[in-house]
């Protein structure tokens, strides 16, 4: 997906932190916590532990200013998707009911973090916290989602994840991620239908991003291409419970699924794509 070179990304909520040294790691309850904080949550925030950490140096992307940058650089093209989704979702979460705030901010960061939620490393993924309502991502993640999950890889790819993290957040205000708090797993269990959610509501933005604007009514992207699309698509499947369990334990176990499989996140994507955030009531499904 293309941003328009002239248009005005500056208003995307997004930072960048670094720290030099990893975090250091705790233990016993801290750990416990944390595992049944991502149950609850329908999130996964396993690889946050509590222990100390090494001071972190924070800035502002302020050289991502425009579209050209975004096409140009991962990090203002992280800037340039916070843009396009507060500006779609400023409009479509009153449509939804929702007394709709972005989140609180967007930390890009390298290496090692501090969160609402705990410490975070690199392994952990991009995730979202909703005790301070930020998003995390550390942006190598795109080239391990490319080269350990076999996505296909592309700016769009990269804005999905995005998306779906913006998702949780839209999620936390309407009350829904409380639903996924009875700690069960499998293909219809709660956390399953909070992550296919979250993808609906990445392919009902994705259909829009072309015709959401800056303030100055320039389309934050152009339109999408069918090359594009395919790699929303992989990127996707790529993070299907199934997928991720073949490849890593030789062996899909269906009673431990949490995010749903790479046939499902597909389809709930493509659901939101074709039909609008509307149609993405994932928990009043019959079928998964």
């Amino acid at each position: 997906m293309t941003f328009n070179p002239n248009a005005d990304i500056g208003g995307g909520k997004a930072s960048k932190r670094g720290r030099n040294t990893g975090i250091a790691v705790g233990g016993g309850l801290g750990v416990i916590a944390l595992l049944v904080l991502s149950q609850f949550l329908g999130v996964d925030l396993t690889g946050l532990i509590g222990g100390g950490a090494a001071p972190e140096t924070e800035s502002s992307l302020e050289q991502c200013r425009t579209g050209a940058d975004a096409n140009a650089n991962v990090e203002c093209r992280m800037v340039g998707a916070s843009a396009s989704l507060e500006a779609y979702w400023s409009e479509e979460g009153p449509a939804l009911g929702l007394d709709y705030v972005g989140p609180q901010d967007f930390v890009l960061f390298s290496g090692a973090t501090t969160t609402g939620c705990g410490n975070a490393s690199s392994a952990t993924g991009p995730f979202y916290c909703p005790p301070d309502q930020t998003i995390y991502i550390d942006v190598t993640f795109y080239e391990e989602l490319r080269t350990r999950f076999g996505s296909s890889g592309g700016p769009l790819a990269e804005m999905y994840v995005v998306a779906h993290e913006w998702g949780h957040h839209v999620q936390n205000l309407a009350g829904v991620l409380g639903r996924a708090q009875d700690g069960q797993t499998g293909p219809t269990s709660n956390a399953v239908r909070i992550e296919l959610q979250a993808d609906c509501f990445a392919g009902a933005w994705t259909a829009n991003a072309s015709e959401v604007p800056d303030e100055r009514g320039v389309p934050f992207l152009q339109p999408l291409t069918d090359a594009q699309i395919a790699d929303a698509l992989s990127a996707a499947s790529s993070v299907g419970d199934d997928r991720i369990q073949q490849a890593t334990q030789g062996q899909v176990t269906p009673h431990s699924f949490t995010h749903g499989t790479s046939d499902q996140r597909q389809r709930w994507f493509t659901t939101g794509f074709e039909q609008g955030a509307a149609a993405c009531d994932t928990f009043s499904a019959s079928q998964l």
